[in-house]
């Protein structure tokens, strides 16, 4: 609920409301607080450097933002390792869904570690290819799904 930015007091009236259960909005302040350095530190993790398969996708969501309904797009990254094991390489919260913002997680990845990428999986974008070249320009294969 945080993370899709309700305030603290809107978090304890819906739990009150859901589950009957009052919690104060100074303790769901403190759980943010103890969460944030993980999740911060789960989201700059190091990488493996080669990922046979990734897919990408973003996927739209209303969301609450001042007192008003808004679409929020998630951008979702699954890695497939060298071992076959599945991996949540990121989230990524944007406006909407465009090359430009796609760039910046690509390169967020290469920063990671990510050296090689051999297919990637991706809905219609138009320009999702030509983002992934520019950021990987000579290690992915053309495996455009």
């Amino acid at each position: 609920m945080f993370s899709s930015g309700m305030r603290y007091n809107s978090i304890a009236s819906h739990v009150k409301e859901i589950y009957d259960h009052k919690v104060p909005a100074a303790e769901i302040s403190a759980i943010t607080d103890n969460l944030l350095p993980v999740i911060n530190e789960w989201r700059n993790r190091p990488l493996q450097s080669v990922y046979p398969i990734v897919f990408m996708d973003g996927m739209f969501f209303k969301v609450k933002e001042d007192g008003k309904c808004v679409s929020k797009c998630m951008y979702t990254l699954l890695g497939i390792d060298q071992e076959g094991k599945k991996e949540v390489l990121g989230f990524y919260l944007s406006e909407s869904e465009g090359t430009n913002f796609w760039l910046g997680v690509l390169n967020e990845l290469k920063e990671r570690g990510v050296e090689d990428i051999l297919i990637v999986c991706v809905d219609g974008l138009k320009s999702f290819p030509s983002a992934i070249n520019t950021a990987f320009p000579n290690n992915v294969s053309s495996g455009f799904i």
